[in-house]
């Protein structure tokens, strides 16, 4: 995987270098501190385009928050009759059982957590926001610790996740029915097609709907290098061990065994992540002005994390090969318009398809990226406004939410981290040839 990427000017070497010497080691801090590691999620809302079958069919797959002196968090199978059909064989029963306990969400807070979220959402009242995010208001809504609840292997596979993503591409990524992806079980046999066809159409698209692709397929990657890099190796005695699975890796992205998709998956993902550095270094002046604080209501820490918040801006604007969104909705006015905002509903979509995801840890993080590319998309289209915004007061021109700068980081955190990991499996690989 090397080399210069598709509709950018940039190459693989220079981002591995910059996120693996710049990037990297301060992101990891900074999703540390408490103003990013607690992200307020609505894990209850229904799937709005099909019924709910839940997970393997048990009911009580979702997680209920509950408090710690309570009942440990996963819930247990329970009487037969709570199966269907599909799942009714103990090799099921079991895998689902296992996915249900590893996809469940840790919703323990402290007390005095939560009496400083009374304190921030008052804070957060009292600005002046660009937008209303229902979300966050709804009375589902929580807070999760997203240190506790770290993105990884949970068992959540098959139909149900598969469908997930299949509507995202087959609906939301510009794509006519007859054209099918590379690896699509669904696609007729095609001889030695291998996917060529599918490229071809995605060539022959318009820059912003090929971005569009890329930026889903860079996510999907991402997500899956993930789950592969934080692998439920064994468990014994109740105790597991997590860690790198090279055998799940290479079924994922190695180009014999994908037919040579692997490695786009993984240009794409390279693709994603300029495209969120590039939205970093373009918010920078919102954050640079005194007005704006990353408020938790202790003072010095608030001060430390804008301070480093502040120095990987800086590291961002250092980055000489960053992708030139001016490229994109730069036609005719009426037609640039337009397009901007299939584009915008295209990606609202998608994000309300999160929440037809049936394992509530990989719903959780699957919305948090979601609305977190979804921000950094916001950024590169709102950069008149931010260039405009007054030093001292807060405007109506742009604004960003506690979520959305909270999923901001967090999600270009994930980019940096895959960026990190497929460094570490590079080196696992050349071990056991």
């Amino acid at each position: 995987l090397t080399g210069v990427l598709d509709d950018c000017l940039c190459d693989i070497e220079s981002i591995d270098d910059f996120n693996t010497f710049k990037i990297f080691p301060k992101i990891q801090k900074l999703q540390e501190r408490d103003y990013f590691r607690y992200y307020k999620v609505n894990l209850k809302r229904p799937c709005p385009f099909w019924a709910d079958d839940g997970h393997c069919s048990i009911k009580d797959c979702h997680v209920e928050p509950c408090p710690e002196s309570k009942i440990p968090v996963g819930i247990k199978a329970g009487s037969s009759n709570k199966y269907s059909k599909v799942a009714n064989n103990s090799k099921e029963l079991e895998d689902c059982e296992q996915a249900n306990k590893l996809g469940a969400v840790n919703s323990t807070l402290s007390n005095q957590s939560k009496e400083a979220f009374i304190d921030w959402a008052r804070y957060d009242d009292s600005q002046d926001h660009f937008c209303e995010l229902d979300d966050e208001r709804s009375p589902d809504a929580q807070y999760v610790d997203l240190l506790l609840n770290p993105e990884r292997y949970t068992g959540y596979k098959g139909p149900s996740a598969w469908r997930v993503w299949n509507s995202i591409y087959e609906e939301n990524c510009f794509k006519p029915r007859s054209v099918y992806r590379p690896l699509n079980p669904l696609a007729p046999s095609r001889g030695g097609d291998d996917g060529e066809s599918f490229y071809t159409w995605l060539e022959g698209l318009c820059l912003e709907k090929r971005v569009f692709y890329k930026l889903i397929s860079g996510l999907h990657a991402s997500i899956n290098l993930h789950l592969c890099a934080n692998y439920l190796l064994e468990e014994t005695w109740g105790k597991p061990r997590w860690g790198p699975n090279v055998k799940e890796f290479t079924r994922r992205f190695d180009p014999t065994e994908t037919k040579g998709e692997g490695p786009r998956r993984l240009k794409n993902l390279y693709f994603l992540y300029l495209i969120e550095l590039r939205a970093l270094s373009k918010v920078a002046p919102y954050f640079e002005r005194s007005v704006v604080d990353l408020y938790t209501g202790n003072g010095h820490e608030d001060a430390e994390s804008k301070a480093l918040l502040l120095d990987i801006f800086r590291d961002t604007k250092s980055f000489h090969m960053h992708f030139d969104e001016k490229s994109m909705f730069a036609g005719d006015k009426k037609g640039a318009k337009s397009l901007k905002e299939e584009f915008r509903l295209h990606f609202k979509n998608i994000s309300r398809i999160m929440d037809c995801v049936g394992c509530d840890k990989c719903r959780l993080w699957g919305k948090l990226q979601t609305q977190g590319l979804g921000t950094a998309l916001k950024i590169l289209f709102s950069e008149k406004e931010i260039q405009s915004l007054p030093e001292n007061s807060p405007s109506k021109g742009f604004q960003l939410t506690r979520q959305e700068i909270v999923a901001l980081v967090n999600a270009f955190g994930r980019l940096s981290t895959s960026i990190r990991e497929l460094q570490n499996f590079k080196v696992l690989l050349q071990q056991t040839r």
